[in-house]
């Protein structure tokens, strides 16, 4: 297993790329903007999925050959960890309270832990649609995943 050095958005951030989100409140339920096309990070689209991560657990790793993701977790909060052969390991945790969009090129190893009870919701706008001869994964023991403290 790899020991991981965790980069917060530091050195591979060249490559994920963090966008701050609009949350407009209002009383009767917030809007939660994700994406536009307008947006440089906008490489085209392919399908929206839904992921649900149940609190404490962790799925990962995989890796997309041609798909870009552009990940939202706008119920709940995740800790996301990527890593690629040439700049290690970097994590990032978003959700309702820290809005943002991860946008993860092709190429990147990823995980993502469930850090809210009793669960979290991530969204992912692709660029193309689901293949599964695009991916390729590991058993999360084969890589260190770099776990969060949760009460």
């Amino acid at each position: 297993m790899r020991e991981a050095k965790i980069l917060n958005m530091g050195i591979m951030s060249r490559i994920i790329k963090q966008s701050t989100l609009t949350c407009i409140r209002n009383p009767q339920g917030d809007i939660f903007h994700a994406l536009k096309s307008t947006d440089r990070e906008f490489q085209g689209f392919g399908e929206v999925y839904f992921s649900q991560i149940n609190y404490g657990c962790i799925k990962a790793w995989k890796r997309h050959l041609k798909m870009t993701l552009n990940l939202v977790c706008p119920v709940g909060k995740v800790k996301f960890a990527f890593f690629t052969d040439k700049l290690g390991y970097e994590s990032a945790i978003i959700g309702k309270e820290n809005y943002k969009r991860l946008t993860v090129p092709p190429g990147v190893w990823f995980g993502f832990q469930g850090m809210e009870r009793p669960f979290s919701l991530i969204m992912n706008v692709a660029d193309i649609l689901h293949d599964p001869k695009e991916i390729e994964r590991k058993k999360l023991d084969s890589m260190s995943f770099p776990t969060e403290r949760l009460s």
